[in-house]
């Protein structure tokens, strides 16, 4: 499958998600702005994954990853090119854009039946966790960062380019 035919409007993978229940799949959710892309995402994704049949992830858009204020000039990589290169993870079975600071409506409309976060985050920091049949925090890749990277390609600039 060509990874852009996994990147899905909302509406269509709300009646994929309706199919898989009804086929007793289990659905993973979990969501990011996946800037640029490292192994510690992967890692998460992957784990993710082997909490049930299918994940979904969510990426967050252009204007609800400006909002998170990660950084000035963030994200680095326009939506579209951080979804495409999420959905060419073998891992990954569907993506969905949202616009908001959190995925809550997505989920509320998905009802996944597990959501994965980083180790980064509790339940407790999790609106959206409601709307899944349970939660799992999975522990992080230490030393991996977008935030990081970004800060040691800008040490390592040459010449002033």
């Amino acid at each position: 499958m060509a990874s852009t035919t996994k990147i899905l409007p909302l509406r269509k993978l709300a009646t994929l998600r309706e199919l898989w229940r009804w086929e007793g799949r289990a659905v993973v959710f979990t969501n990011g702005v996946f800037d640029i892309l490292h192994a510690g995402h992967v890692k998460v994704l992957e784990k993710a994954k082997a909490q049930g049949d299918l994940l979904i992830v969510g990426v967050n858009s252009d204007r609800s990853a400006r909002a998170l204020d990660k950084a000035p000039g963030r994200p680095v990589n326009k939506w579209r090119d951080r979804a495409e290169i999420i959905a060419a993870l073998g891992c990954v079975d569907a993506v969905v854009k949202f616009d908001e600071p959190t995925p809550e409506k997505l989920m509320a409309r998905l009802k996944p039946d597990v959501q994965v976060k980083g180790g980064d985050y509790k339940p407790s920091d999790l609106p959206e966790a409601k709307h899944a049949g349970k939660v799992v925090i999975v522990a992080l890749k230490k030393g991996y960062s977008t935030t990081g990277l970004i800060k040691r390609l800008q040490g390592n600039r040459v010449g002033g380019r």
